[in-house]
């Protein structure tokens, strides 16, 4: 790749980028849990907001992956690295829907918490790509979080 972006920065940003794949994988095989579980007369407000935000979601995954690729590196192999790399919790057992709603919630802004640390490396390696990419999974798992918790309210 000819790029001004340093070989050791390209490495850094590559492994960052293998973490924010993770988190937002375990995030994009949690949200349809909750519009699969959900049941009464939520559910199709439910089932919309889900729909979107996991589709935005593996939109994401896919050109996070492939700037991994630009910058140089292979992707993390197998459901296990990237559950070791995710900042979010793997849900282990099942649980009410008000439940889930919150946790997903909470995932999305401990992801947000782990980009905003990243996109200060990607600018410091002068990779705005990378930034920009990241910025704009900040706002969008942002909103997320927000449209989860408004649908919590909504529901009680």
């Amino acid at each position: 790749m000819q790029s001004n972006i340093k070989q050791a920065d390209r490495s850094k940003i590559a492994g960052e980028h293998s973490e924010t794949t993770g988190s937002t994988d375990m995030l994009d095989q949690k949200t349809p849990l909750l519009d699969w579980n959900e049941a009464g007369p939520s559910s199709v407000g439910a089932h919309k907001l889900t729909d979107g935000q996991y589709e935005e979601l593996a939109a994401s995954i896919d050109a996070i992956a492939e700037w991994i690729r630009v910058l140089g590196a292979k992707m993390p192999t197998g459901l296990s690295a990237y559950s070791k790399e995710s900042m979010a919790d793997d849900q282990a057992e099942w649980c009410d829907v008000d439940t889930m709603v919150k946790q997903l919630s909470g995932d999305a802004l401990t992801v947000v918490k782990q980009l905003r640390i990243f996109v200060e490396i990607a600018e410091e390696a002068d990779d705005i790509f990378a930034a920009d990419l990241l910025t704009a999974r900040i706002g969008a798992l942002e909103k997320a979080s927000w449209m989860l918790s408004a649908h919590l309210s909504s529901s009680n």
